[in-house]
């Protein structure tokens, strides 16, 4: 969906309203033995290390049409990885260095690379239980704008990017900007679902809820992925390796993980 702005929205000086999008995903499997727990973590931080993160990150830089300023990564012993990105709107101008005559120079305030205070950041989780053999992969992502740029460009890009068991996503615009009037202006786009923007593919393959707080310009969705199949969450094992009753074990885990992540509380174990 085409993120509308409001008509006839003219304004007085930089728009400095803050778009945030918080995108996290999580993976789930099941790995029956340490040692393919281990080989777990070692997978995961070797599909999502710090320069796979950078190139998704430079891609949604460059999808919401910022302008990349600063970049610092760094994988994580034993586990994990972490990059931030500080973007801004506009192309930076350098300073004219070409002035040779002395001058008291610019004032403190007039010193800055950008005024956007811009930044795209991934943080990632992976863990494991010792117990029973479920392993959990979350990713964390920030794409924080100010000025015209929508972060909510990005979203179907990065949905994609890691195509997740879970996902849950917050969208809040902050602050506010002014019209030539003086009137003060808390958002300046047409929105009432972070769904509206997601794919229609995307949406048909996922269960999905809302809560939003209108007034608060706060929207939150939260995302399951509806289709369940056993032999796409087992690590270093097949379905047909494994007994009935074992199996059925095993899908009560792995759902029941899902179902605390997705409604955020822990819950009885699932019965037969």
């Amino acid at each position: 969906m085409e993120i509308k702005p409001i008509k006839k929205l003219k304004l007085y000086g930089f728009n400095n309203l803050t778009k945030t999008l918080s995108f996290n995903m999580y993976d789930i499997c099941y790995a029956k033995t340490e040692e393919d727990r281990k080989n777990y973590i070692k997978y995961i931080d070797e599909q999502y290390n710090a320069e796979r993160l950078t190139k998704i990150l430079t891609d949604v830089a460059h999808i919401i049409g910022a302008n990349i300023l600063n970049i610092a990564q760094q994988d994580y012993e034993p586990q994990g990885a972490s990059v931030t990105m500080l973007i801004s709107e506009g192309q930076v101008v350098p300073p004219d260095m070409s002035v040779k005559n002395e001058s008291p120079g610019p004032l403190p305030e007039a010193v800055v690379a950008h005024l956007d205070k811009s930044h795209i950041t991934v943080h990632t989780y992976p863990e494991s239980h010792p117990d029973d053999g479920i392993s959990t992969f979350r990713a964390d992502i920030d794409v924080s704008t100010c000025g015209h740029i929508s972060p909510l460009k990005a979203l179907n890009y990065l949905i994609h990017s890691f195509d997740s068991d879970i996902m849950t996503i917050d969208y809040r615009v902050r602050g506010f900007t002014r019209d030539i009037h003086g009137k003060k202006l808390f958002i300046d786009h047409k929105i009432n679902s972070i769904q509206n923007y997601i794919s229609p593919d995307t949406r048909n393959r996922y269960q999905m809820i809302d809560v939003n707080v209108y007034q608060e310009n706060t929207f939150h969705t939260k995302m399951l992925l509806r289709e369940f199949d056993l032999n796409n969450y087992l690590f270093g094992i097949e379905k047909k390796e494994l007994l009935p009753r074992e199996k059925q074990k095993i899908i009560q885990k792995l759902k029941k993980e899902m179902a605390e992540i997705f409604y955020g509380r822990n819950m009885p174990s699932m019965k037969k």
